[in-house]
């Protein structure tokens, strides 16, 4: 892990993954991030500063708070992890960790979505559902707000879809012998 890059060892800790999107939508400072979090507020500014050390965040403004200044932080939009592969593991084991973290808070009455698949997929139908898979993150990221901003519900969202090697079974094949094994995405009621 010493020689993955700084952005991608900044990625991967869960802490900081969930800190970028609770600044998503606007700024937060520590003692915010601490509270929601319910982390102290030396490590929020620990995982804040390590964020910013890498361009992940940004300082968005300062106010002076009781006496104090204070220094509220967003993240920079763009999505530094679709085309990374240098790092694949490190973040597929942090998103693991905050998925299963996600998946304890599911609500009981709540509708999702849910799928699991290693699909065999023609090239083009998989950059055309590529493309959708990002317009639908874009399209919930624009929409979030604030943590508890009123009329809103907490929703948890965590997707890696990519292509994968051939194993060396797979290269041995010369006829697919069947159609995949795969679970379709589907909604899913408690």
């Amino acid at each position: 892990m010493t020689d993955a890059d700084p952005v991608l060892r900044a990625l991967a800790h869960p802490v900081r993954l969930r800190m970028l999107t609770l600044m998503w939508p606007g700024p937060m400072s520590a003692a915010e991030l601490s509270r929601e979090l319910d982390i102290s507020h030396a490590l929020a500014s620990r995982h804040l500063r390590s964020l910013d050390a890498v361009g992940l965040v940004e300082l968005a403004e300062e106010r002076t708070r009781r006496g104090g200044r204070e220094r509220r932080y967003r993240t920079v939009h763009g999505s530094p992890l679709s085309d990374r592969t240098d790092g694949t593991r490190m973040l597929g084991a942090a998103l693991a960790h905050t998925l299963k973290e996600r998946a304890a808070r599911r609500h009981p009455e709540g509708r999702g979505v849910t799928v699991d698949a290693e699909l065999w997929l023609e090239p083009e139908v998989w950059d055309r559902a590529r493309r959708k898979l990002a317009d639908i993150a874009a399209e919930l990221h624009d929409a979030a707000r604030p943590s508890r901003s009123p009329g809103t519900v907490p929703v948890g969202v965590t997707l890696m879809a990519f292509p994968l090697h051939r194993t060396p079974h797979d290269r041995t094949q010369k006829e697919p012998s069947g159609p995949p094994d795969s679970a379709p995405a589907q909604e899913t009621d408690p």
